[in-house]
């Protein structure tokens, strides 16, 4: 019944701007990108959150996602210098860090013997000794260890940096991971596509063509991958909707994306510690932005170790039909840069709890969004 007065609202708005954007959304129209900015500039929360909602519950009714998984952080020792990163330790200062053998990480692995985890995210620093060879040699005795395993890993950062080095093409070096074992990419590594942020804040590493011929390349090798946009911190809301607008043609010429994962801006022991982070308020509007405005993105997550596990229950009235995984305190790149999760693990029975507290259906999946069990269904 809110819902539905709230819908109504939407297509009422007193603004004509707005409500002819409300008016495309329910008839299924593509949002043009001066249509983004617009909803980004004036479009209230209860307005994009209306509009989000509905579209979230035509596509998927009242089921929110979540997988068994858990990550492997080979290092934090990175040869780049990103200034919004509380997470890496330059090379020359690698005694501050850590850096994992391959029996460390295969020690991970054979921790989940006998568990139901679906899939290993392995994520971290651009190491310069650790090349596409020791990955190989890594994805291949995980896929020898334990077959079933969904193996997800590695940023265009870290693709470019190892491809790069081992004079290979992108196409060849995605190819020779492919056959190692590796079957999907995470979306790391996108921050803000336009040159204008990307040279602020992360002028070293592959720029935004380079990312997108990655991920294009992998889609057309059949592997799937993940989108992500780091929000919040010097970008304009015009910066936000290109970023999302490059994704969203990307997807509508391979469909190769799973999801779209906007990341917050964490200010904590980083060099933009000086720039404050943006209000709940902001990050629910940008969710519901970008459930709107990326028509052709299925699923739209809320990474709960980034921003806390209540906060990322809301969003599941903003347009969010996905929380990502169990973790299981394995992931640190958030909890140092000042997130609410300082040691992010929940259980299956923790997040089906969070999902139910709000009305929704839990529904494990894996990787690729095939539904392995829905919990119990609630009346919201």
């Amino acid at each position: 019944m809110f819902e539905r007065f709230e819908l109504e609202n939407a297509l009422n708005h007193s603004d004509k701007s707005l409500k002819q954007v409300a008016e495309k959304v329910m008839n299924k129209q593509r949002l043009t990108e001066e249509e983004g900015v617009l909803l980004f500039e004036k479009g209230e929360l209860g307005f994009v959150g209306a509009l989000a909602n509905y579209i979230t519950q035509s596509l998927h009714g009242n089921k929110v996602y979540f997988n068994r998984n858990f990550h492997i952080e080979p290092t934090n020792v990175c040869v780049f210098t990103c200034n919004f990163c509380s997470y890496s330790r330059q090379y020359k200062h690698r005694d501050d860090g850590w850096e994992l053998s391959m029996e460390q990480m295969l020690d991970i692995v054979r921790k989940y013997d006998g568990q139901p985890v679906t899939e290993v995210h392995i994520v971290g620093g651009v190491h310069p000794k650790m090349n596409l060879e020791f990955f190989c040699e890594v994805i291949s005795k995980i896929k020898a260890h334990r077959p079933d395993l969904h193996i997800k890993g590695f940023t265009a950062v870290e693709l470019d940096y190892m491809f790069r080095k081992a004079k290979l093409s992108v196409e060849d070096g995605l190819k020779t991971l492919k056959t190692a074992g590796l079957q999907s990419l995470p979306g790391g590594g996108a921050e803000i596509f336009h040159p204008d942020i990307r040279n602020e804040i992360c002028a070293d590493k592959v720029d935004a063509d380079g990312w997108l011929l990655i991920h294009e390349t992998a889609h057309k090798l059949g592997m799937h991958s993940n989108a992500t946009m780091l929000y919040g911190h010097i970008e304009s809301y015009s910066h936000r909707v290109d970023h999302m607008s490059r994704l969203r043609t990307l997807q509508d010429k391979t469909g190769g994306f799973n999801c779209f994962i906007p990341l917050k801006f964490r200010n904590k022991d980083n060099d933009m510690s000086n720039i404050p982070e943006v209000s709940i308020i902001e990050d629910m509007r940008l969710y519901s932005i970008a459930r709107i405005f990326m028509d052709n993105f299925r699923n739209l997550k809320a990474y709960w170790p980034m921003l806390g596990r209540q906060s990322a229950q809301l969003t599941l009235s903003f347009g969010v039909n996905d929380l990502d995984g169990t973790i299981d305190d394995t992931t640190k790149i958030y909890s140092m840069a000042g997130s609410e999760e300082q040691n992010p693990a929940m259980s299956t029975e923790d997040i089906c709890d969070l999902v139910t507290a709000v009305g929704k259906i839990p529904v494990e999946r894996d990787t690729l969004y095939n539904e392995l069990k829905v919990y119990d269904t609630v009346t919201a």
